[in-house]
């Protein structure tokens, strides 16, 4: 076995046991804080049931059966479909309409990849280039589908808060649920008009309002809409101010937008820095290429300079990964 291979498969180990080390790290202490939230909420749940009469406590049951029963609901994942991407991507195009796509971007692209390779080195050359952009032409039209998907769902995010206020003032005029959810449907614009279109016509055939919400919640996977559909539901099941919870709730997605929004801020500064750390030895091989062509030629032609390589991309692959994870967040 060469060396290189050697010291490769060494540096992927040494690496993921690094990373699985501070991954580990960073769960447990994640866990260690959700147990003690838990532990408090406890505590006061504990306190507070002494002080309720027979009325309220029969209602809490009905409350902490109904959250019960619609965990278990979210807990059985379902897998979802090429039609439900293209739905929450507000695509009207079939499947089959997608995948022709799909390969013919993946077909042009291979040959532009096959002609490029024998340009260089060949036939072989030619046709690892055309495996290669195949590959990569697949993968950008399911990027595509990722991109359009998070737009619309940023855009329905967006403007969720004010049809649950509209609602709300409907509500309170007077209005059947019905017909307060009709107005938003008929005043706001697409995704969230026609996606609320679809419970008030789902309503006509027999669909209840909190059918129809976890149906929406199905094509829009927003913990937002899971709040709403919540919230109709523990309604539905135990009674009480529908317009009250629903002003409570669009005060709540205002705060969580709000919250986001200061976290993106937060974590500008380290999303940049990591782009930078990461194209930088790209942007100075390219500007050493350009200015003196022969200098690196032996970081690529020779066994040592190759060992380099291996190693050093494998290693700021695994820091910008550990990066990526720290700056993420979701909540």
């Amino acid at each position: 076995m060469e060396i290189w291979l050697v010291l490769l498969l060494v540096t992927l180990g040494v690496g993921g046991i690094a990373f699985t080390l501070v991954m580990s790290f960073y769960e447990h202490e994640k866990d260690q804080r959700v147990r003690m939230v838990v532990g408090e909420t406890a505590t006061k749940k504990s306190f507070l049931k002494g002080l309720v009469d027979t009325a309220k406590d029969d209602r809490r049951r009905k409350l902490e059966q109904a959250l019960r029963e619609m965990q278990d609901k979210q807990r059985k994942k379902k897998r979802v479909s090429l039609r439900q991407r293209l739905q929450r991507a507000g695509l009207h195009t079939s499947e089959q309409q997608f995948v022709l796509f799909t390969l013919a971007l993946g077909v042009v692209l291979g040959i532009v990849g096959l002609a490029l390779g024998n340009s260089i080195g060949g036939m072989s050359y030619g046709f690892i280039g055309a495996g290669a952009f195949f590959l990569i032409g697949i993968g950008a039209a399911f990027w595509l589908l990722s991109f359009l998907t998070t737009m619309r769902m940023n855009k329905f995010l967006n403007l969720l808060p004010d049809a649950i206020e509209l609602m709300v003032r409907g509500l309170r005029s007077g209005l059947p649920a019905t017909d307060a959810m009709r107005t938003i449907a008929e005043e706001l614009p697409d995704p969230v008009g026609p996606e609320f279109r679809e419970v008030v016509e789902g309503q006509k055939i027999g669909i209840p309002m909190d059918k129809g919400l976890e149906r929406m919640y199905e094509r829009v996977p927003l913990p937002e809409v899971n709040f709403l559909s919540i919230a109709i539901a523990i309604q539905k099941e135990t009674g009480g101010n529908l317009s009250e919870a629903l002003e409570n709730l669009a005060e709540v997605l205002r705060e969580r937008k709000n919250m986001k929004l200061k976290i993106k801020a937060i974590t500008q500064e380290a999303k940049v820095s990591a782009i930078i750390i990461g194209a930088l030895p790209f942007v100075l091989i390219g500007g050493i290429a350009f200015l003196n062509p022969g200098h690196l030629d032996p970081f690529f032609n020779t066994q040592i300079g190759q060992i380099t390589a291996i190693f050093s991309f494998t290693w700021m692959l695994i820091g910008v990964l550990l990066m990526r994870k720290l700056i993420n967040f979701k909540f």
